[in-house]
This record gives C-alpha cells, structure tokens and sequence, in this order.
C-alpha cells in the first residue's frame, strides 16, 4: 500500500471536454432532457422522504456512517493490507493498481488468461472511471453491460448520466426506439410498456450470462476482517454476473472498504433509503472468496487506487471518499435537475462528482473542465442535508473555488476581467466616501422597475447567467438618516 501514497493524478479517468457553462447551456436547452429530469428526481426525492421519515433514528445513522467512514480513512492503509490478507486466505487473489493504466491492463490480461473474448458485467462506476470498456473493446474483448440503464446508455451509443439511474435522461419512448434500433433480436413492434421493455432486455441478456466465462464487477463494500465484498442492486442481473461465469473479477476503489462486517449493518440501511428509497435492496450479493463447486472459482480483486491517495493526503478535501454513491445529492441539487449529468464531463457527475471529479484528475484553473465543476453549485446545503454520511460539500466546493482561482491566477500574465471587476469593487467599497458615490451613481439605474435581462459588455458576463434585480429608488444609507427621531443625536 505504500506504493500507492502520494499518487499526483488518476490517468485513464474520463473527464469532460467543455467547461461546465458550455455544457450546462446545452442542457438548459434541452427541454424534453428537463421534462425528462424534473419528473424522475421529483419522484425519487419524493419517495426517500417518506421512507427517511420511518426511521426515528435517521440523524443517529447519518452521525454513525460518518463516524465509521471516517475511521476508515484514517486507517486506510492498514485495512487495505487487511482486506488483501483475508482474500488471500480464502482463495481469491488480489491486485494493486495504481491507475487506470494499470487496471485495464491487469483486467485485460486476466480475461485473456481465462480464453474469453466476451465479458458480463454489473453496473460499475469505477470501471467508468478507467474506461474499461472502451479498452477492451480495442484490446478485442467485448463487455456486455447488464444493469438495464447501462444496456440502455451502451447501445444508444452514449454515457451515463446519473450514478443511480444512467438513463434518467431518457424516457420510455426513447429507450423503445433504442431496443428496436440496436437490441439483437427485439421484437419490431416492440411497445414503450415498461415491463415489455424490461422482458425484452430480459430475454436479451439470459442467453449470455449462460454462456460467459468471465464476469466484472464493481463493488460497494469490502470487510477488512473477512474479505467479504457486497453487491446491491435491484435486477438480479448481478446475482447472476456473481454466481454463473468461472471467473469473477472486481474492480474496486480503495475506498469502498469498511473496517468489520458488522459496520454493514449502518450501511444496509443508509445507503437503500437514500438511493431507492427502499427499506433494503431487492439483491445484497456477498461472497468471500472461492467457495469449490459454487459460484466462480476464480476470483480476482482489483484494489484501484487513481488518484484516491492524493485525495486522502488533502485533509480538507478526503471526506469526498466518503461517498457510497447513493446520489442523493444528486435528485436534491437545484443545478443538476436543469442540466442533467452529461453537463459535468464526468463519470461523477452532481455535487459529489464536482468536488470528487477535481480532487482526482486536478485542476489546472482557467477554462479547465474540472476547474469549472466546483462553480456548478448554488451552495445551497440541500446535497449536505441529503447525504447519508453527512459529507460538507458545500464547504468542500467553496474550498475547491478557490484553488480554481489560484490555479488560474498562476497560469496567468494579464489580468482577467474579474480580476479587474474585484480590483474596483474593492477600491469602491473600502472608500465610505467612493462607495456613495457609486451607489449615487447607480441610483440612475433605478428607474427600471423590472430590473435587467441584458446589460452591454462588460455588464453581459453577469447578465448571460443571471439577471440584474431592480434597483431601490432610496438606498440604506438615506432611509437611516431619514429614521423617527434620526436628529435626536442618538
């Protein structure tokens, strides 16, 4: 493990190629991508409150996720050298990889190894990150994605776009024309009925979990103590990628790792009510190791680390590690319900994926796509209120804003336009005198009832996001002196 501290940025991670504004304004124009969004998080938020009402102990729980990720992060190293012992001794075989590189290749070499040219796999958000299917794909293996959203998102051709539900942003009509346009075998006349849809998946991918060798998975917990992993999900399609193929690989980041297998007993009921809001997942798959004559008899674990290690390093910034990918903040966050994921460049994308997204692959200040992602935020706290480990993510963006800015500032010779902006306000308002003046002068504004849509440049670099409210016709300043009993020298 000690290798691995110290790591300077993830490689092979996908991250955006516009900045956020860019991308975010083609969302916003997007209005089926909006109708699409608000009713699928409006029904979930929905549904998580009344199911987090039930519990009475919900904060005691919030406070325990906390507490216990916390620790883990102090001990990290330790657990991890723990975890591959008790693998190990149950006959799997672990691996450390210090990037996306390296994790493609250790994959690779392991399908190769075991005569496969195809693999299932169970929806696995660290194998975005890397981009594995995409290398194996060029390496001559294909990867058959078996969460429904994902065999959605992989034959439209196009990226998830929610940690939870990747095709939020398609509704029943679109995944129909998806099916019948890219689904070998679909029906012609197949319909936009869910569960004509969902059978048509069904009978899909039963052929090939019977027939693959090799499965890939992610993970969303590991027990340090017994080497047991955890699987959630509400298909079965895991189930099954976790107990028919011969081989069964995992890809798992460094921080899905928890200290015994009694802290899953916090995390079992967190983690449903805040993703599904259910009282618990329809599939909890665990499994420890290789067990002879049932289930896989291969059994590999990726312990990937691209960047985590430079995220633990940062005291301010490693409770990003926290995260259990519940997306709760996601369906909370006013930004994410009008843009949508794509927006975000990131396998990440929400809240979390914009403090965890720059932490990871680093910022370079300026237009950098990841230094624009800590500004797609209203700080309004609804993501902390929502998130079951309690992660302070609006501190944490604000933390990260300004490193964009300092990120930027070094790569720059000229002053900015807001830098000069800063430069006046400040000479303005650190002037009593100077300061009313201006506000004298602003007074001409007033007479604009309705406040400003457009400004002339430079005021347009305010007004191409966000209006001008209207102006009082009185400032502060003179309704004081204009008081009951201002002259009474008091």
């Amino acid at each position: 493990m000690s290798t691995f501290l110290g790591m300077p940025t993830a490689t092979g991670a996908v991250r955006g190629d516009r900045p956020f504004p860019a991308a975010a304004a083609a969302g916003l124009a997007d209005d089926q991508l909006r109708r699409n969004l608000a009713h699928a998080t409006g029904t979930i938020r929905t549904k998580r409150l009344a199911a987090v009402a039930e519990l009475d102990d919900w904060e005691q729980l919030r406070l325990a996720g906390s507490a216990l990720k916390a620790d883990t992060m102090a001990r990290l190293p330790q657990l991890l050298e723990q975890l591959e012992a008790a693998v190990a001794a149950r006959g799997g075989v672990v691996h450390w990889a210090r990037d996306g590189e390296e994790a493609n290749r250790i994959v690779t070499d392991l399908v190769r190894a075991a005569g496969a040219t195809e693999v299932v796999k169970v929806k696995s958000m660290a194998t975005q990150e890397i981009g594995l299917n995409e290398h194996l794909e060029a390496e001559g293996i294909a990867a058959l994605e078996t969460d429904l959203a994902e065999l959605i998102v992989q034959l439209a051709g196009d990226r998830p776009s929610h940690i939870l539900v990747p095709a939020i942003h398609k509704n029943r009509a679109e995944i129909r024309d998806v099916f019948r346009e890219s689904m070998p075998g679909a029906p012609a006349d197949l319909g936009d009925d869910p569960r004509e849809l969902a059978m048509a998946a069904r009978a899909y991918l039963r052929r090939r979990f019977l027939e693959a060798g090799v499965a890939i998975s992610g993970a969303n917990f590991a027990c340090a103590d017994t080497g047991t992993l955890a699987v959630v999900e509400s298909e079965g399609n895991g189930r099954m990628c976790l107990t028919l193929p011969r081989t069964l690989i995992t890809v798992m980041g460094i921080e899905k790792v928890v200290p015994t297998f009694g802290d899953l007993e916090v995390f079992m009921q967190l983690l449903p009510r805040s993703s599904t809001a259910e009282r618990m997942n329809p599939y909890t798959s665990l499994w420890t190791g290789v067990t002879p004559g049932d289930g896989p008899q291969e059994f590999h674990l990726v312990l990937l680390d691209n960047g985590r290690s430079r995220v633990l390093a940062d005291p301010e910034g490693r409770s990003a590690l926290h995260c259990i990918r519940c997306s709760a903040c996601l369906n909370v966050c006013p930004v994410y319900e009008r843009v949508g994921g794509h927006a975000y460049g990131s396998v990440y994308p929400g809240p979390i994926g914009a403090v965890l997204s720059p932490q990871l692959t680093g910022m370079t200040g300026g237009k950098d796509p990841n230094s624009t992602l800590p500004f797609a935020s209203t700080l309004c706290g609804a993501c902390f209120d929502a998130c079951p480990v309690r992660i302070d993510i609006p501190t944490m963006l604000v933390k990260l804003r300004a490193d964009a800015v300092e990120a930027a500032e070094a790569d720059r010779t000229v002053p900015s336009g807001q830098d000069v902006a800063m430069a006046a306000a400040a000479w303005a308002m650190t002037d009593a005198r100077r300061w009313s003046r201006l506000i004298s002068g602003g007074r001409l504004l007033a007479w604009r009832r309705r406040g400003f849509r457009r400004l002339p440049w430079p005021g347009s670099v305010w007004t191409r996001s966000r209006d001008l409210p209207a102006l009082p016709s009185r400032t502060f300043r003179q309704l004081w002196r204009r008081r009951p009993g201002a002259g009474e020298g008091r």
